[in-house]
Parts: C-alpha cells; sequence; structure tokens
C-alpha cells in the first residue's frame, strides 16, 4: 500500500475526473440523440428578453458577492485592503480559475501577482487563499447538506425508489462538519492539524464565511434557473439540489469550467422536467453569462494589471526562455479543448440536412459526420499536449483547426464556427515560441516504439474514416457505434479498440519519455559543481537536462520535492532540466518546488504551475525566490519565506 499511495495521490484525481468525463459524455451523446441545432435554436428564441435581464442581474449579484471573500479573507490575513482592490482581485482570481482551471492561472497564482504588488507577505496571500478556498467549500457544504436532508431524490442515481438514508447521512456529515468549523471558531483560536497551525478566524467570521457563501451559490443558481422555462414540478429547491450536485461533480472532474461534466449532470438530474433542447439553450446562456463574457474582461484587467506590473522585465525574461505569457498559454489550450468539444458535439448530432450532403450525397455528409468526432477527440488530446509546451502539439493542434474549420464550413454550419477556428488557429500560430520541447516522436530516434506509435495512429485513423462509409451505424459517433445495438459486435470491438488505441498512441507520441533523478554521490557533486550549480554536501537526488549539460540538486521533503537554486549550465538545457524535474515529481507523486531562484527561468517555473515568491538571502544582495505551487505547498515550506513582504526592486518584482 504504501508504494501504490504515491501512484494514487499522482493519478488518482486525473483518473476519477476522467472516469466522470467519460460518463458524462455518455449522458451528452444520448440525450442529443434526435436532438438539432434548429430546435436548440427555437429554445432560445423562446426565452422571454425579461428572463435574459434578470440571469444579467443575478450575474452581477453573484460576482458582486464573490468580491467579498476576498474582502474577508484581507482581514483575516491581518492585513486589510480595500474593497476595490479586493473586488479587482477577486474577479480576476474566480474567473479565470474557473474558467481555464490550470495551475498556471489558479486563484492562488493570480492572487498572488495582486496582493504581492499590494504589500501582503506570502503567509499572508497563503492565508487569503486558505480563508476563500473554506469559505467556498463551506457554502458547497452548507447547500449540499440540506439538499441530501430534505430532498435527497433529486440528486441524480438516486432517484424516488432508492434508500434515502445514505444521502440523509452524507447530509448529516456535511453540516455536522459546517458546525464543528463554527463551533471550533467560537472557542478555539487555532488549531494544529498535520503538524501544521492553522488560525481560526472567530466566532462571527466564520458564520459569515458560510452564510456568504452559501447565498453565492443560491445566487449562481439562480441564474440558470430564471433561464428555465415555467414548469409547474421544478422548483427552486429541487433545482438547487440538481445544480449542487453538478458543481461538485464539475469540480471533482478538474475540467476547465466542468466543461461536459457539469452539463451532462444537469440534463441527467432535469430530463423529467423539461426537454434536452431547453435545457441545452439554457446552459448555452449560462456559460455565455457566467463564464464567457466575465472571461473577457477578466482577462483584459488581468492582463492589463500584468503589463503595468512588468514594463521592461516581461521583455526580457521572455528573450531569455522562448515563451509566451503563463495566462496565453493556458487560455489557447483552454481554448483548443473547446474546440475539440464542440466537434464532439457536432458529431453527437444526426447528419441531416446539412449542406454537403445536398452537393456530395448522403456518404459525404456521413463522412464529415464522423470525421467531426475524430478531429474533436484528437483536438482534446492536442490541448495536453499545449499545456506541456510541445512543439508537435502546436503543429498538429494548428493543422486540426484549420480541418475543423474545413469540417464545419462543408456541414453548411453557421460562418461564425468556421470562423472561430480559424481565429483561435491565428492566436496559436503567433505563439511558436512558446512551445519549446521535444516530444517523443522528435527527440529520440525512431526506434520500434515510435514507429508503432505512428502506425497506431495512422491504422486507426483509417479504420475510423472506412465506418463512416456504410452500414446501419454509419452516421453515429465513434462512441455512438460502439453503444448501438445496431452495429454487429465485430464493428463495435474493432471501432471501440481503434479509438483507444488511436488516443493512446497519441498520447504515448505527446508525452516526454520518463527518467528518473540521479543518485546524489560524489559524481553528481562534480557534475553540478562543473556546471556551475550549487552542489551541498548533502542532498536527496539531482537532475540534468536532456542533453545532459545542466543540472541542480533537491532534497525531499514531505509531499514536495525542493530544488536548490536555478539549473545551471547550457541555457536551452537548463529549461528541460525544469520540465524533467516537474515530470519526475509528478511520477513520484509530490510536488515540485524551486528554492533561492533568481529571475531568468521565472517564466519556465510559472509554466509547470509554479508561484514565486521572492526572498532574501544573506549571501547575496540580489532578490531571490521560492517558487512553489501556491495553494497546496506554502505552509509547508513556510519556513523558507519572509514573515514581512520582500522590498522587491522594481525589475526583480516586474518579473514575479
Amino acid at each position: 500500500m504504501s508504494r501504490a499511495w504515491p501512484l494514487i495521490r499522482a493519478y488518482g484525481p486525473t483518473v476519477f475526473g476522467l472516469a466522470l468525463l467519460v460518463g458524462a459524455i455518455y449522458v451528452l451523446q444520448r440525450e442529443f440523440r434526435g436532438l438539432s441545432v434548429a430546435e436548440v435554436g427555437e429554445a432560445l428564441r423562446a426565452i422571454p428578453a425579461s428572463s435574459l435581464w434578470i440571469a444579467a442581474g443575478w450575474t452581477v449579484a453573484a460576482y458582486m458577492l464573490l468580491t467579498i471573500y476576498d474582502r474577508l479573507g484581507s482581514i483575516y490575513a491581518g492585513h486589510p485592503v480595500g474593497y476595490a482592490r479586493t473586488s479587482l482581485a477577486s474577479f480576476c482570481a474566480y474567473t479565470l480559475a474557473h474558467n481555464l482551471g490550470f495551475a498556471a492561472v489558479s486563484g492562488a497564482a493570480v492572487r498572488y501577482r495582486f496582493y504581492a504588488a499590494w504589500g501582503l507577505s506570502p503567509l499572508q496571500i497563503a492565508k487569503v487563499v486558505a480563508f476563500t478556498s473554506l469559505t467556498f467549500g463551506l457554502g458547497g457544504f452548507a447547500l449540499g447538506g440540506a439538499v441530501l436532508l430534505f430532498e435527497p431524490e433529486v440528486v441524480p442515481f438516486v432517484g424516488e425508489g432508492a434508500s434515502l438514508w445514505v444521502p440523509r447521512a452524507f447530509g448529516l456529515l456535511l453540516w455536522a462538519a459546517v458546525i464543528a468549523y463554527i463551533t471550533l471558531a467560537r472557542f478555539v483560536p487555532h488549531l494544529h492539524l498535520f503538524g501544521h497551525r492553522i488560525d481560526l478566524p472567530g466566532f462571527r467570521m466564520a458564520l459569515a464565511q458560510t452564510a456568504l457563501a452559501s447565498t453565492e451559490v443560491a445566487v449562481t443558481a439562480a441564474i440558470l434557473y430564471s433561464l428555465l422555462p415555467p414548469s409547474e414540478d421544478l422548483t427552486f429547491l429541487i433545482f438547487l439540489g440538481v445544480y449542487v450536485t453538478a458543481l461538485t461533480a464539475g469540480l471533482l472532474a478538474h475540467v476547465p469550467g466542468g466543461i461536459g461534466v457539469f452539463d451532462g449532470t444537469m440534463l441527467l438530474g432535469l430530463q423529467h422536467h423539461l426537454t434536452t433542447a431547453q435545457l441545452v439553450g439554457a446552459l448555452l446562456l449560462f456559460r455565455l453569462y457566467y463564464y464567457v463574457v466575465p472571461l473577457f474582461l477578466a482577462g483584459a484587467l488581468f492582463a492589463a494589471f500584468e503589463l503595468s506590473q512588468r514594463r521592461a522585465a516581461m521583455a526580457r525574461i521572455t528573450a531569455a526562455v522562448g515563451g509566451g505569457a503563463p495566462f496565453e498559454v493556458p487560455a489557447l489550450a483552454s481554448l483548443v479543448g473547446l474546440g475539440g468539444t464542440v466537434l464532439l458535439f457536432i458529431g453527437a448530432l444526426p447528419p441531416r440536412g446539412s449542406a454537403i450532403e445536398a452537393w456530395g450525397g448522403y456518404g459525404a455528409a456521413l463522412a464529415s459526420h464522423f470525421a467531426a468526432s475524430v478531429v474533436g477527440s484528437l483536438l482534446l488530446v492536442m490541448g495536453y499536449g499545449l499545456l506541456r509546451r510541445l512543439r508537435l502539439a502546436w503543429g498538429a493542434a494548428l493543422a486540426l483547426l484549420l480541418l475543423g474549420a474545413v469540417i464545419t464550413g462543408l456541414r453548411g454550419d453557421p460562418w461564425w464556427v468556421a470562423g472561430a477556428f480559424v481565429f483561435v488557429a491565428g492566436l496559436l500560430a503567433t505563439l511558436r515560441g512558446a512551445f519549446y520541447r521535444d516530444a517523443r516522436l522528435l527527440a529520440e530516434p525512431l526506434n520500434g516504439e515510435a514507429l508503432f506509435a505512428i502506425g497506431a495512429v495512422a491504422g486507426c485513423a483509417l479504420v475510423l474514416a472506412l465506418v463512416a462509409y456504410g452500414g446501419a451505424v454509419a452516421g453515429e459517433s465513434w462512441w455512438r457505434v460502439v453503444l448501438s445495438p445496431l452495429a454487429p459486435d465485430s464493428l463495435r470491438f474493432t471501432v471501440g479498440l481503434s479509438a483507444v488505441l488511436l488516443l493512446v498512441a497519441l498520447v504515448r507520441l505527446l508525452r516526454p519519455a520518463r527518467f528518473a533523478p540521479v543518485p546524489y554521490d560524489a559524481e553528481a557533486r562534480r557534475r553540478l559543481a562543473a556546471l556551475g550549480a550549487l552542489a551541498p554536501a548533502e542532498a536527496d537526488g539531482a537532475v540534468f537536462g536532456e542533453q545532459g549539460r545542466a543540472g541542480f540538486a533537491f532534497l525531499k521533503r514531505d509531499g514536495v520535492w525542493l530544488g536548490l537554486g536555478d539549473p545551471m549550465g547550457e541555457e536551452r538545457d537548463r529549461v528541460s532540466a525544469v520540465w524533467r524535474f516537474r515530470d519526475i515529481c509528478e511520477r513520484a507523486g509530490v510536488d515540485p518546488a524551486f528554492w533561492r531562484v533568481g529571475p531568468d527561468l521565472l517564466r519556465v517555473y510559472g509554466d509547470i504551475g509554479l508561484t514565486a515568491f521572492p526572498i532574501l538571502t544573506p549571501e547575496s544582495r540580489g532578490l531571490r525566490y521560492l517558487a512553489c505551487r501556491a495553494e497546496r505547498d506554502l505552509e509547508r515550506l513556510r519556513a523558507l519565506l519572509p514573515e514581512e513582504p520582500v522590498p522587491a526592486p522594481r525589475r526583480a518584482r516586474a518579473a514575479a
């Protein structure tokens, strides 16, 4: 069990999230059977203008409530910040984190950008982050407990005929956790948990947290509820139960905005109250109100703030590491994944009445329909490669986006759909320098494993494409071919196996090779000293770049492996050493961190999801940093941080 735990810790959340996503895709394809774009458009046109204005009002109210989280958090941290500033930090942090969902632009990293500039120390920022995260959780616990206690049958998979004592018991546990927190805050100023001291906010603050978070979740649910048509048996309490369940599933899936998982759970929970077209139309508008429009506003505000802070240092660091801004790549990866999702949804709709059928015949319509599913699946995989800054993923995503534009154009979909694919491809093309890593196919000799992966990609694509030209299930998406009772068992097995092999082969092509750390012995110390890196008398291991021309030593701490200084050596190999350390830590089920690093590679540390906190070292007149996962590891590494803000020089502060 001790050996299995690191693997469970490293891959358990991902596997669980993928399981939720697969289940959501199954629900979506089932609910979309027989659904047409025209029906969704008709449902959208049926929503009255008054409902649109009400939903807009609820959206403003929801984000105003979220801004109070940060205001209370700064008070709890002992450094109150004005409401105007906390509103800016809260709006940008929540909007970017909810939409993108990647560590490089997580709420903790975004908040650090703001609060560090406003004079808060790293530990004070960590308190703000912990307070806001806990507040959000309290709201979910309080409302989730209420739903499970009073309306457990509305939760998907429970139903009216199921035994209700299990969800009600779980609801009592959720309420017990909230009550215990409030009680402890009343009588205990702080407590020690897992070796860490946790300062409790006080009784009144704990009550305010719970009430505020519960209200915020309910108000956010009201946005979607106001967009639904009236239904006699769908009360707000019933709807709230389904919404909280869907929100929880989306958070557990770890996908940006809970896309697919949240929507599938809502469709499953409300299928007996409203039609699929009505639900899909309302969900599209909800995402427009709560996700898309705020994302553009927050992105513009955050970019303006970043530019005002970085100035000349931004250009210097970008030139040093050859990458784009930490915000840009995750945002584009999210857009690429969204494009893949759109194509998957297009592939789930029946191919009837498309423009390509009018001039190319039914076979051409089937081919375009099936191609949308395949290209959409590949774009989802490429989003993973973009996050890892892989050159191969950049080129493949660019080609697939243009292919998606061709497919949607030939199908006769609205012009702006194809235009959106071209627009994202254009944005991606401008960031060629941000993708500086070689994937397995390009970094290694063309050995048998690589040839097998290439052959699997080509062969599976051929098999999947041939299915589109004949048979009773020719017009189905590839996953619906596997599930369709009309398909022969041999065909279902072949298509299912081909799809799995296709995705596995692509992941193998895009995944950098795995490496193990070098034992820290006399030879490792000699190599590090020759490269100019720190070579302490004792360390737990060393990591070198892909060419062996840059490296650094590291220490193992509880849940964190701490690199000692920047990798030193050849410039490009320094970057590969950072990424190799990240891959090694991921495999070991721990978080990477770097101590006493300079400003040169801060962009690369940001690319792997680390936030840089300034520190001063006795032997250095310049500014040094601790780079770590702010949302998880600040408390573990607090001994390495100053209690008060570091008076950073202007250029170094801009680099952070």
